[in-house]
């Protein structure tokens, strides 16, 4: 009898665990186009130019190093190599610029060769094949992904009480990209910026370690795991690169507006505020203790320094008095 009490509970607690161990109800969906991020509503609702300038983008690399952590692979890379592709989205969806094939400039110029050895076999009536010029572009847009840093931040908590308790863990990764434009006529660079943007990760582990009676004991556990997707995170670090580069051609002068009254667009004049912030928090004075420590450090240098020297020439000198 005591044999078929056991069984019972353990028979249910069998079927409890199975029923929870189901694949999620998401386990497989359908491809969709990639959802739009902040930045890019902020690109598409950029006033518009006073006219399109033409751009070329030859490839912007992966210039971290970086490679996923073992065991995951040791040959995977930590960031996309497809930033190229990226930019020229962005690029377009900024309304701006117009992209023109560099990157497989090769296959172009193949697909124009084969175009031309149609027109030699024509009939003597047969209209001409007429290929236009290529586009030239004047500006051209380089950069890269010039960093990846993991673990810049990690923490966690937890909590138990009568067996039942919760924990959580997050983790900080960050990417940067730097972009800058150049004058093609006299390879002048016009803007550079560098933008920055966080990756997160975080775990929700909660679980249950209870006596139910003084032999038998419950125990539960359950987790879930969010990790932002890292190529979304360096495509939305080029799409600021790009707002920013339109921005301060802006105010540079190099390209204009359609409208100049669009100067007071919110989303022009929230971008022209984050480069004025940081330009002032750049040459804003530090503070009268900061600069007095680098004065102290500075006097015991120099003491430090001629105490050396006078030493230097007592040995070389030691006839002479001190």
């Amino acid at each position: 009898m005591n044999a078929r009490r056991l069984a019972l509970p353990a028979a249910l607690a069998a079927l409890l665990l199975a029923g929870c161990a189901h694949p999620p109800s998401h386990v497989r969906a359908n491809a969709q186009l990639t959802p739009d991020t902040a930045v890019t509503r902020d690109l598409t609702n950029l006033p518009a130019p006073r006219g399109k300038i033409a751009v070329a983008v030859y490839g912007i690399r992966d210039q971290t190093g970086q490679y996923k952590p073992s065991p995951d692979s040791s040959f995977s890379t930590a960031v996309t190599q497809g930033a190229s592709s990226m930019l020229i989205r962005a690029l377009q969806d900024s309304g701006w610029f117009v992209p023109v094939e560099r990157e497989n400039l090769q296959n172009l110029l193949t697909e124009r060769k084969i175009v031309r050895a149609l027109e030699t076999p024509q009939l003597p009536d047969a209209p001409a094949v007429q290929i236009p010029p290529l586009l030239a572009a004047s500006v051209l847009i380089e950069g890269g992904i010039v960093a990846y840093e993991s673990n810049v931040r990690t923490g966690g908590v937890g909590a138990r009480f009568l067996g039942i308790g919760m924990s959580t863990q997050y983790r900080v990764d960050q990417v940067t990209v730097n972009l800058r434009t150049v004058d093609i006529r006299a390879g002048q660079i016009l803007q550079s910026v560098s933008t920055t943007k966080t990756i997160y990760s975080y775990e929700l582990h909660p679980s249950v370690f209870k006596f139910v009676n003084v032999k038998d004991l419950a125990e539960f556990e359950a987790g879930t795991t969010r990790n932002e997707p890292t190529q979304l995170c360096v495509n939305e670090a080029i799409e600021a690169g790009v707002a920013h580069l339109v921005v301060q051609g802006i105010q540079a002068g190099n390209w204009a507006l359609k409208d100049d009254k669009e100067l007071a667009n919110p989303v022009l004049r929230r971008y022209l505020d984050q480069a004025q912030a940081q330009r002032a928090a750049v040459r804003a004075p530090a503070p009268a203790s900061a600069v007095a420590a680098v004065a102290a450090v500075a006097a015991v240098a120099a003491d430090a320094a001629d105490a050396g020297v006078a030493a230097h020439v007592a040995a070389a000198n030691p006839g002479s008095p001190q």
